[in-house]
């Protein structure tokens, strides 16, 4: 069995490492409203349907929920996400809500990914 390319399981039993949407290069500016704390200013750095990854200047407590604001070519986006992941300054949070929020980070994606099908092709 190829164990590069198996499946791998934490302590907990969660799997790690399939991702249910394709990442795609974003950086922009972002603003993290943690709960009853002040503001975390940071940068993306990638965007997928499903969450977001930043850059963040302040930690921000993981498995909280969080108010998030960033700017996509299309608009500016206000989102609700859990904070996932964290390794240094690089944290991971998964959107929480549907509605226009969540369409404008589809359409975005599919932008994004039309855009990465062009440059692949030249």
């Amino acid at each position: 069995m190829d164990t590069a390319s198996s499946p791998t399981w934490d302590s907990n039993s969660a799997f790690i490492g399939a991702r249910r949407h394709r990442r795609f290069k974003l950086e922009t500016c972002i603003c993290v409203y943690p709960r009853n704390e002040p503001v975390v200013r940071g940068d993306t750095v990638d965007l997928s349907e499903s969450g977001i990854s930043a850059v963040l200047r302040e930690e921000v407590p993981l498995g909280g929920v969080v108010r998030l604001t960033f700017t996509v070519p299309a608009g500016e986006i206000e989102i609700l996400a859990l904070v996932r992941q964290r390794n240094a300054f690089r944290y991971g949070f998964q959107f929480m809500e549907g509605g226009p929020a969540s369409m404008l980070v589809r359409r975005t994606c599919a932008e994004l990914a039309m855009k990465q099908v062009l440059h692949e092709g030249r």
